[in-house]
């Protein structure tokens, strides 16, 4: 078995580009949600709220040849993927293209836009709109794809379109991969653009937020005044590297991924499982060797959804015990869907190293009905941990739970 390690790390959101800036918007409680004017022609849309990236521009020195086929949630995910290789200082280096770095990546869908061109084929047999690369972007593994042809990769290419576990699967089963000796470097991760049609997803499960004029308000992980989710957007890339190879080329070293558990519900499409969650949390425990004393912080899903905050909540204090620390970044950048088990990857990461946790924004009340644990609020809390665990929960019964061990 090899040991893996990140040695690479970036993402792309609505609160910036960059941990500092990131971490500026969490110290000052600042979200990056809005409310979508361009959104009121949709007239049976109930819900305006959601977190966009409004500054996103593809860089000067992408090609047309390279930007032709993709959309915008490849955009997305190539650019989180250029600056974690640029962070691990193997961006131009030619032993990523000789077949030792692979891709494993996702995202709930492919670009809508040209989904709505195929559709409007088949609604008025016309193909305005469509061309040779129309399929390409709307694929449900254009991330991967062009993650892999965008810098020359030939190693294994594993598409995760598993909805909100597409990032953290995408990490899983990279860190897999290196640990079982199949290839010592792998991009792994996950990406979003926002659309209309995902705010009506769960606008048609009456499971958004509906707090249009106070948009800063919402979304409430894990409160008892939440009223639904928040769709984002965003792309979130780790290099994960086999740890002797990174030792050999003097690699700085994030963290050391230990655990990664998933598994299925099995039993509904929508409605979660309180012992099925848990289990993936056993998993990855066993796949790590630790005890769960160990973990000293957990990233929660926390989607501000009814059944869903109770469903994880109670998972993991039935695990963990009343005093295990836990919060949500969805209650910042809203869901970001399959972006958002490699943003919160990225996130605990930052936080381990630096010993310091962000807070659920807006929990003002904890829900009565969700588990007994130490919910993170107010300001950044000071803590010391090992380990930390970042879970991931998504519509077809798909759990994800991975585990990062600090680095010294």
């Amino acid at each position: 078995m090899k040991r893996v390690v990140v040695t690479g790390m970036a993402g792309i959101t609505s609160l910036g580009s960059d941990w500092a800036s990131i971490e500026a918007r969490f110290v000052a409680g600042r979200s990056g949600i809005r409310r979508m004017d361009e959104w009121d022609r949709f007239t049976e849309l109930n819900t305006r709220l959601a977190g966009p990236i409004d500054d996103f521009a593809a860089p000067k020195h992408w090609t047309r040849k390279q930007l032709r086929s993709m959309g915008r949630v490849s955009r997305l995910a190539v650019g989180a993927a250029e600056q974690a290789l640029q962070d691990a200082g193997l961006l131009g280096n030619p032993i990523i293209r000789d077949g030792r770095m692979g891709v494993a990546c996702g995202s709930s869908t492919g670009s809508t836009d040209e989904i709505k061109a195929f559709g409007n084929m088949l609604l008025n047999s016309v193909a305005e709109g469509l061309n040779a690369n129309s399929y390409v972007r709307m694929m449900p593994h254009t991330t991967a794809a062009n993650i892999s042809i965008f810098f020359g990769l030939t190693g294994r290419l594993i598409p995760t379109s598993s909805a909100c576990t597409s990032g953290s699967q995408g990490i899983g089963y990279a860190y897999e991969a290196i640990k079982f000796g199949r290839l010592p470097l792998m991009l792994a991760g996950g990406a979003e653009e926002l659309c209309p049609t995902e705010a009506m997803v769960f606008d048609a499960l009456y499971a958004t937020s509906l707090k249009n004029d106070a948009p800063h308000t919402s979304p409430r992980p894990y409160d008892n005044g939440r009223d639904g989710l928040v769709i984002g957007e965003g792309g979130g890339m780790l290099v994960l590297e086999e740890l002797e190879h990174a030792l050999a080329r003097g690699a700085h070293i994030h963290a050391e991924i230990v655990g990664f558990g998933s598994n299925a519900d099995g039993q509904h499409t929508t409605r979660p499982e309180v012992s099925t969650m848990r289990r993936a949390m056993e998993l990855a425990l066993e796949d790590a060797g630790i005890e769960a004393s160990a973990i000293g912080y957990v990233n929660g899903h926390g989607t501000a959804t009814e059944q869903g905050d109770i469903a994880e909540t109670l998972a993991t204090s039935a695990l963990f015990g009343p005093s295990m620390p836990i919060s949500s970044q969805k209650s910042f950048l809203g869901h970001t869907l399959g972006a958002c088990g490699a943003l919160e990857s990225w996130f605990c990461i930052e936080m381990m190293n630096r010993n310091r946790y962000v807070p659920t924004l807006n929990l003002d009340v904890i829900d009565p009905r969700c588990g007994e644990l130490d919910y993170l609020r107010g300001e950044l809390r000071t803590m010391h941990n090992d380990y930390v665990m970042n879970n991931n929960f998504a519509f077809g019964g798909v759990n994800t739970s991975l585990i990062f061990r600090r680095w010294s």
